[in-house]
């Protein structure tokens, strides 16, 4: 594996690990009042979109990121739905 994969996949680890805290926060709280539902929904897309685009390009790291954070935002939302 060379560097620019580890590098990727680095990057794609730390940016999907940075919706638990919020995820962890919703469930536990039982609240989510404070996040917008228009802002995860424009992220779910956007990161889908990114996710589509790794698949055209055989793009692991791209992949990997972005299938996995589009789960967490919609869970996220799902908890928005749930919790209103």
């Amino acid at each position: 594996m060379d560097y620019v994969t580890v590098i990727g996949l680095t990057a794609a680890a730390v940016s999907t690990i940075s919706l638990l805290p919020q995820l962890v926060k919703a469930w536990k709280t039982k609240s989510t009042k404070d996040i917008s539902f228009l802002t995860f929904s424009l992220f779910c897309i956007g990161i889908l979109l990114w996710f589509v685009y790794g698949l055209i390009l055989q793009d692991v790291p791209i992949m990997l990121a972005n299938f996995f954070g589009f789960i967490l935002g919609l869970i996220i939302l799902m908890l928005k739905v749930k919790y209103k």
